[in-house]
């Protein structure tokens, strides 16, 4: 049962994350005076690590762990590339993609 809160939570934070990479073009091109700030998309990696450790840690598939490890390792690279070179990639996008889809397989092989 605890296994199924932090894959919601690891699920949660991961779209949250999504939500936050996909609109944040969109309001840089209108003159709010928000920046980009790649240490908020540091805080959703940090916020996303407690729900992948405890799935890795876990009796969770090859396939879940594989898939969160490496989206997980996606994510931590893309933003690496923002802080040094101020570099947007698009790894962040299939990082996030692929936790969601982790966790939420995780979550359906729990209820079986």
């Amino acid at each position: 049962m605890k296994e199924r809160l932090f894959d919601l939570a690891g699920m949660g934070a991961a779209l949250l994350c999504l939500i936050h990479c996909l609109l944040l073009p969109l309001l840089l091109i209108v003159p709010f005076g928000i920046t980009d700030n790649p240490y908020i998309d540091m805080g959703f990696l940090f916020l996303g690590a407690f729900p992948v450790y405890r799935v890795l840690s876990g009796n969770a598939t090859r396939l879940v762990k594989m898939t969160l490890l490496i989206s997980f390792i996606l994510i931590a690279v893309s933003i690496v590339v923002d802080l040094i070179f101020h570099m947007h990639t698009g790894l962040i996008y299939v990082g996030a993609f692929g936790l969601i889809t982790g966790h939420f397989l995780n979550y359906r092989s729990q209820r079986n």
